[in-house]
């Protein structure tokens, strides 16, 4: 990998190359993510949150990604909703992260390391 953001993924038909940026792996986890169960939020960090309240959605925050060659390390912190069983959630956001940025960009992903960052209640 010669650009710490991008990934090179090799093209089969000889036409040419993909490069898959960091940012869009990033955003898969964050998405897939958000969908499981009992999951409010990405946490994010000051900047994230002060972004987020003048209505700019960064899909990413809370997420970070290394790619070295064609496996992928993602680390997460989240946000739960208060009554869900954290562990069961977890596994179901490694899980979902996985199999989803396999799917959709063809790297192999090593880990999935899900921080628990906040408890929510549920507004109603």
């Amino acid at each position: 990998m010669t650009e710490m953001s991008r990934d090179t993924l090799e093209n089969h038909s000889g036409i040419g190359e993909v490069q898959i940026a960091n940012e869009v792996v990033s955003t898969i986890a964050g998405i897939s993510a958000a969908e499981v169960e009992g999951v409010d939020s990405m946490a994010g960090g000051f900047t994230n949150e002060l972004v987020g309240r003048f209505g700019v959605k960064n899909l990413s925050k809370g997420v970070k990604v290394e790619v070295q060659d064609d496996t992928a390390t993602v680390d997460l912190a989240i946000n739960m909703k208060y009554g869900y069983n954290i562990p069961k959630a977890c596994k179901q956001v490694q899980e979902k992260v996985a199999q989803a940025i396999n799917s959709m960009t063809g790297l192999v992903v090593d880990k999935v390391n899900v921080r628990i960052a906040g408890v929510s209640l549920e507004q109603e």
